[in-house]
């Protein structure tokens, strides 16, 4: 179905962050966004305030009567959807247009200029990283990102610019739906490999992934990744890191609390980058959102004030408390280099803290396949205190446990195993310089009481 002949669009399972997003596009361009959720929430209270039909019964009945017309409705499912589900099975039976949220992210980037940030870490920062340079500038973008950017409070912009920014998810192949118009990729370290099997088969997917680039668009890629790009013809080729490549940094300050560095570039070096979340990692990060928005038109003047003004992402070396005598942060850190990479900053932020970690590790396989690496990781710092496994979507498996990662913490560093519900008594009985908390499980969900408890601690 071609993106102008949809009049109206028909959600199964509306009340995911990532669903909402896309409905909300839809909105703006004045189609008629109907959907079903098992259950009201505040994010789906507001879709219904700004439009959109909700009903929270399994009723094909309730299925408004121009959702039911297949040649203009366009329907979206979450896999979360069981597959009897009498709405989806009425589409299916009837032969409607049906998309996961993955197809119509790859449906936009045919309708727009896509620009995509795909890695195993760092594409949620350098997406909303680059969104916001793009947003500020006098290009504008629409993006579909990964977190909730600080600057907006949600996880997309909806404008009339012909570009849109797509955080581009290797989970379970979704990015092989995309069609960008330019890609970075950040990092390929393996991951999921409960879905790929093999770190030559996830090697691979990216490999595919960078095919999808369109003639007259560009890869930028960083320095020395193990996997191989295959570019169709026009498609242009850069390279970036640290301190090498096309786009690379040169005269990095971290001063107070401050970092500064001169953005060097094929098109036009950049002096005095002041980074607006000052964290080393955010370096890299934004020499590669910099170099995307200043290939398709942003100005020296644009790209200085866009990075100076970013406020990060929710769960991204997200501060909370930040005092001489206490700093409190949460980090989505789940995998071992982000886990290093994590820690490696706050390690050069804060030198001469003692610093600790409560870690929640996050899926079994994950833990099965890494845990001598995560372990490495963390013992970069004074104190780890591990959880048990947020399992998500797996089943137990038997002897994978937060022990494995416990045992391989090298000597020297301060170890404890506690269950996550007492993660607040522990908070409480015991006093911190540095304490973050990582993970991408359910442990933020107590980063607020952590937040309180803390705080009255330093009163």
């Amino acid at each position: 179905m071609n993106i102008t002949d949809i009049k109206a669009v028909y959600f199964v399972g509306a009340g995911g962050i990532g669903m909402s997003a896309i409905a909300r596009y839809f909105l703006k361009k004045g189609l008629v966004v109907a959907g079903y959720d098992k259950t009201p929430s505040d994010l789906t209270r507001q879709l219904e305030k700004e439009g959109m039909l909700i009903h929270y019964d399994e009723n094909i009945e309730e299925i408004p009567h121009i959702c039911k017309q297949k040649e203009s409705c366009l329907v979206i499912y979450t896999p979360a959807i069981p597959a009897d589900h009498q709405e989806l099975v009425f589409f299916q039976k009837n032969g409607f247009e049906i998309q996961k949220r993955a197809q119509v992210l790859g449906t936009l980037t045919k309708a727009h200029k896509g620009l995509c940030v795909a890695g195993t870490h760092g594409k949620t920062t350098t997406s909303t990283m680059c969104a916001h340079i793009m947003h500020q500038s006098h290009l504008n973008c629409n993006a579909f990102l990964g977190g909730i950017s600080k600057n907006y409070g949600t996880n997309y912009i909806l404008s009339d610019s012909d570009y849109v920014v797509i955080e581009a998810d290797e989970f379970d192949r979704s990015f092989h739906w995309l069609r960008p118009w330019m890609s970075v990729i950040t990092s390929t370290d393996p991951d999921h490999l409960d879905i790929y099997g093999t770190k030559e088969a996830y090697l691979e997917s990216f490999r595919h992934y960078t095919e999808l680039i369109q003639p007259g668009g560009a890869l930028i890629i960083h320095r020395d990744l193990e996997m191989k790009e295959h570019l169709q013809d026009g498609v242009r080729h850069y390279d970036y890191s640290l301190n090498e490549g096309d786009f690379h940094a040169e005269n990095i300050r971290i001063e107070n609390g401050e970092i500064t560095f001169d953005f060097i570039s094929p098109i036009e070096n950049i002096k005095d980058v002041q980074l607006g979340q000052p964290i080393p990692i955010n370096i890299e990060n934004g020499i590669a959102a910099m170099a995307m928005a200043q290939l398709n038109g942003c100005t020296a003047d644009e790209l200085k004030y866009g990075i100076k003004t970013y406020y990060g992402v929710d769960r991204r070396f997200d501060f909370k408390i930040k005092t001489d005598r206490l700093v409190f942060l949460s980090d989505y850190a789940h995998h071992p280099k982000e886990i290093y990479q994590s820690a490696k900053s706050i390690r050069e932020l804060y030198k001469d803290k003692h610093i600790t970690a409560i870690f929640q590790p996050h899926l079994y396989t994950r833990t099965r396949d890494f845990y001598r690496d995560f372990a490495d990781a963390l013992s970069q710092l004074d104190e780890v205190v591990l959880t048990e496994i947020y399992p998500a979507r797996e089943q137990p498996i038997e002897g994978v446990t937060s022990q494995l990662i416990y045992d391989n913490l090298k000597e020297g560093v301060k170890k404890e195993m506690i269950h996550k519900d007492e993660v607040l008594d522990y908070v409480s009985s015991h006093n911190f310089e540095v304490l973050i908390v990582l993970g991408a499980g359910d442990l933020d969900n107590q980063v607020p009481q952590i937040t309180k408890l803390l705080n009255s601690k330093i009163k």
